[in-house]
């Protein structure tokens, strides 16, 4: 039976990647078709170390649009490696110029080195995918089930956050939070919004929770069901976050580091406001531990799940 594939970019070379991707599909197995995008010769190298015996069959780039992808095969388009330092963009690009075309309008990647992949041009992968589909209004969704977590900034320097605050940025997150709900999940979340200051209070006149967030909240709380500011160091005591669907904070750690505490890697990364679903797992390359088989895949068996639904 033909279906609308997923398509995959692995990210680095050197990840764990490949690791908890042929871990992932020894644990799920009827899944919506499958299209790597990457360098075949090192494909080879991991599916010989980690032993994977599933058939991949390669493709060509020309013959994609009048294939008929069926489930639970894994398909290849092979990227030449030349240039390394422009393999992972490559990859991309392929995987772009395929959404665009209308193939899919589902896609995962792998662990990204944001210092060395993006070269600083970019916060994050967030705002260099968002970037290419020429999308101003976008944010990134922690999800779990149970519980997610949205920053209104995401990979920026502490001591640049309170100036990036403003009140267009935090009405523009949670609407697409609320917006992605609804048309993704069905249903019309629980809303949180965190404080910039320790128990939203500040020895300085001017007091961002009361100047800026509070206002916002205001403004739309007829339209969303959306509340606070709430101070950061209690929203996610356990009787008060099970009060909301999805957590806002003004920074990336404030969210994140609770998160993960709280679900460890049963958690993965959306970029919601995309004309798209463009998932990951929730975590990074870690070198470190590539090729020791000691990864856990969790957060990747999650995110396709998660497409394999839509």
């Amino acid at each position: 039976m033909s279906s609308s594939p997923i398509l995959i970019v692995p990210g680095e070379k050197k990840s764990i990647f490949f690791e908890i991707f042929f871990k992932s599909l020894k644990l799920k197995s009827d899944l919506s078709p499958l299209i790597l995008i990457c360098n075949k010769e090192n494909l080879d190298t991991e599916i010989k170390r980690f032993k994977f015996n599933k058939h991949i069959q390669q493709i060509k780039l020309n013959d994609i649009y009048s294939k008929k992808f069926l489930k639970k095969k894994i398909y290849l388009i092979n990227v030449r490696n030349k240039d390394s330092s422009l393999y992972v963009h490559n990859c991309f690009k392929i995987a772009f110029k395929l959404i665009k075309k209308g193939l899919t309008n589902k896609m995962i990647n792998g662990p990204i080195n944001k210092s060395k992949t993006l070269n600083k041009k970019f916060l994050g992968v967030t705002e260099f995918v968002a970037k290419n589909f020429n999308q101003n209004k976008f944010a990134m969704l922690i999800y779990n089930k149970k519980l997610s977590v949205c920053p209104v900034t995401t990979h920026l320097p502490l001591k640049l956050v309170a100036k990036k605050i403003t009140k267009r940025k935090i009405k523009d997150k949670i609407i697409i939070v609320d917006e992605f709900y609804k048309k993704f999940l069905k249903f019309k979340p629980r809303i949180a919004v965190i404080g910039l200051n320790p128990h939203c209070e500040s020895v300085l006149k001017f007091n961002e929770d009361i100047k800026i967030i509070k206002p916002v909240i205001k403004y739309l709380k007829n339209k969303i069901n959306v509340k606070g500011p709430f101070p950061a160091d209690t929203i996610f005591l356990k009787n008060n976050r099970k009060k909301f669907d999805v957590i806002i904070g003004m920074y990336h750690d404030q969210v994140l580091t609770p998160i993960k505490t709280i679900f460890e890697y049963d958690a993965i990364n959306i970029t919601i406001g995309l004309p798209f679903l463009r998932v990951t797992p929730d975590h990074g390359p870690n070198e470190k531990m590539a090729g020791k088989n000691m990864s856990n895949p969790m957060s990747l068996i999650r995110s396709l799940e998660f497409l394999n639904k839509r």
